[in-house]
């Protein structure tokens, strides 16, 4: 049930309508900001043709209610987006004879290089032979008994269906780019679904795992499949997350809770050392992950690292919000965020700057601080770090595939309803984008062959889910995904644009090789858009695993490079290419980055400042790390 909002007082010739209804969506103004509702053009009309508040709420409830109720079924996929992408590609593909001349000649080679595979194989000599290979991430059809007769033959069938599609959906002139990667990525999961390997009569796999087990392998999976079964339907964590606890397990490292407000709790850090560097570190996590990702297991904890190193480190742990909280909004993460963390750490350390540390749109948000501040020439920063952190969104990585406006509409309307983003409608989209490693080989090993994965601290921090507020999260997806106003110089902070080029503490930037979050080349964009220093290191892994990439741990290796100002810019391909690669953990070279930036060593800060109204609130990892 949605209650319309009250009546509001009005003019007699103005009838305003009210944020919550108004067909904009949430409010985008400026932070501090407040900006006048812009009046329909039915409200200029006259007085007689005017639609009345009732019939105009009424019309904004009906719809947004109309797509709430869809994006329960479509798990917030915007059946309109995927239509016009589809009849984008359908008119321009009926309209290029070339195309479909092109796509029948294609066709035509699949088919007779798959035939002669196919008669090798019938006589006697095909087993190990193949048309088309795998892409190199494509994992499914790596077992040697995919190349004997006759599952060479499906697998390969496969592919070449699955190359054909990618050839059939991209490259139609006329059709936009954001259709064209909508298009391709449908295809590519519809052909996923009857991939040979999910099957049982055509998963060689699971069929000799089935003879040699005489069928136990089926027992363990209906066993599985029940299990998850019953703790969806209970809402509870998956098998294994109840021995990864924060605070038991995971999120040990000594510290206090010195400062909390509505949105975030500061967390204060233990020193393990008898001096420390006299310029502290703060640490933004992105809103939409708890921070113990870098307090995981007392082995690859960033922030006991970092402790250990004689660093004074904070660490700002977001609110998990709850209906409540629908409009807190981006201003709202800056001020009582970073802002207020920044003005309690000048109480508990006073007249020294801060190593700010941002991670992944923590780290934009700290960009969006640090340009804001810079503005006024009294930089808190000494230096700023930004961990797999874009600041550019041009190429926003595969998450632009749900970025348009009628997809961003279908979100809002789904949110307006329950006043959140719940964390199992968000992680739908990321497991759609990697469907054969989340979803179908998972389903495949789990519940086909019986074998369940061990979970593990990262694992379990996976599933513990935050949600993401109504006006907070509509606005950094159209401000900055959508509209890319920061790179642009549009993003308002207290009413005026602010600009990454303001910045000039020295920043220290990683990327890391195959994150699909925040790509690494889009993150290089720092080294164009800052006016300072700039050291980049693009480490090996992806958007968690490669920041959780501690000393000694096997497989490792980065680049690293640093250019001064006035240096002239260089591609990343360049970049790339002419910079040497590294063995081990980047961690390294980042502490002595730090190190060299810092003022020297002093006396270890105390902890909280009773004295100046900061006491001591409760022992680390705090209260917020387990609101669910």
């Amino acid at each position: 049930m949605v209650n319309l909002p009250p009546k509001p007082e009005m003019h007699a010739d103005v009838q305003p309508l009210p944020d919550k209804v108004a067909n904009r969506g949430p409010r985008t103004s400026a932070p501090l900001t407040r900006q006048k509702t812009q009046p329909r053009s039915s409200l200029n009309a006259p007085f007689g043709e005017r639609d009345s508040y009732l019939s105009t709420a009424l019309t904004e409830v009906m719809d947004r209610s109309s797509n709430a109720i869809t994006a329960k079924v479509t798990k917030g996929l915007s059946p309109s987006s995927l239509t016009a992408a589809y009849l984008d590609w359908l008119t321009h593909i009926m309209a290029a004879p070339g195309k479909r001349m092109q796509l029948g000649e294609k066709a035509t080679n699949k088919w007779m290089r798959l035939m002669r595979l196919v008669l090798q194989c019938a006589a006697g000599g095909g087993d190990g032979q193949s048309c088309i290979e795998p892409l190199e991430q494509d994992r499914r059809f790596r077992a040697k008994e995919w190349q004997q007769w006759p599952f060479n033959t499906l697998y390969q069938s496969h592919l070449l269906a699955q190359q054909w599609w990618h050839v059939a959906t991209t490259g139609v002139p006329g059709v936009t780019a954001q259709h064209e990667r909508v298009l391709e990525f449908s295809a590519r999961q519809i052909l996923d679904v009857f991939a040979p390997s999910n099957f049982v009569l055509t998963n060689p796999e699971i069929i000799a795992k089935a003879q040699k087990e005489g069928g136990q392998n089926f027992v363990r999976g209906f066993q599985n499949l029940l299990e998850d079964l019953e703790r969806a339907a209970r809402d509870k964590p998956a098998i294994g997350v109840e021995n990864f606890r924060p605070g038991h397990e995971v999120a040990i490292t000594p510290g206090k809770v010195v400062f909390r407000n509505r949105l975030m709790e500061l967390i204060q850090y233990e020193p393990t050392t008898d001096k420390a560097h006299e310029e502290p570190i703060l640490i933004t996590p992105a809103w939409i992950m708890k921070y113990y990702i870098l307090d995981l297991s007392p082995h690859n904890s960033m922030i006991s690292y970092l402790v250990d190193q004689g660093f004074s480190v904070f660490v700002i742990s977001w609110k998990n919000p709850d209906p409540q909280d629908r409009d807190l909004g981006m201003d709202d993460y800056q001020n009582l965020g970073i802002m207020a963390a920044l003005d309690a750490i000048s109480k508990i350390v006073p007249e020294s700057k801060v190593h700010g540390v941002g991670y992944c749109l923590g780290g934009t948000l700290l960009a969006i601080v640090a340009a804001a501040l810079a503005r006024s020439g009294k930089s808190p920063f000494q230096s700023l770090s930004f961990l797999a952190a874009q600041v550019d969104f041009e190429e926003p990585g595969e998450l632009q595939l749900f970025i348009d406006e009628s997809q961003l509409r279908f979100l809002e309307d789904m949110m307006w309803e329950q006043g959140f983003l719940e964390a199992k409608q968000m992680s739908g989209a990321f497991q759609l984008l990697h469907s054969n490693d989340l979803i179908w080989s998972h389903q495949m090993k789990t519940y086909l062959m019986g074998d369940r994965d061990a979970m593990s601290d990262m694992m379990a921090w996976n599933a513990d889910s935050t949600r993401l507020p109504f006006r907070m999260h509509s606005e950094y997806l159209r401000r900055l995904y959508l509209n890319n106003d920061l790179a642009e110089g549009r993003f308002e902070v207290d009413g005026q644009p602010i600009v990454i080029s303001d910045i000039r503490a020295p920043v220290f930037c990683v990327g890391t090789q195959t994150d699909h979050v925040a790509p690494w080349r889009s993150v290089y964009k720092w080294n164009r858009m800052a006016d300072t220093d700039i050291t980049f290191l693009l480490a090996s892994g992806g958007h968690n695993g490669g920041i959780v990439s501690e000393p000694g741990r096997p497989h490792r290796s980065y680049q690293v490079a640093s250019a001064k100002k006035d240096d002239l810019y260089v591609d990343p391909e360049t970049w790339s290419a002419d910079t040497p690669v590294k063995e081990g953990s980047w961690w390294t070279e980042w502490v002595q980055w730090l190190g060299s930036r810092s003022s020297g060593e002093g006396v270890l800060p105390g902890m909280a400042a009773p004295d100046k109204g900061l006491p001591v609130l409760c022992d680390a990892p705090g209260t917020y790390i387990h609101m669910k």
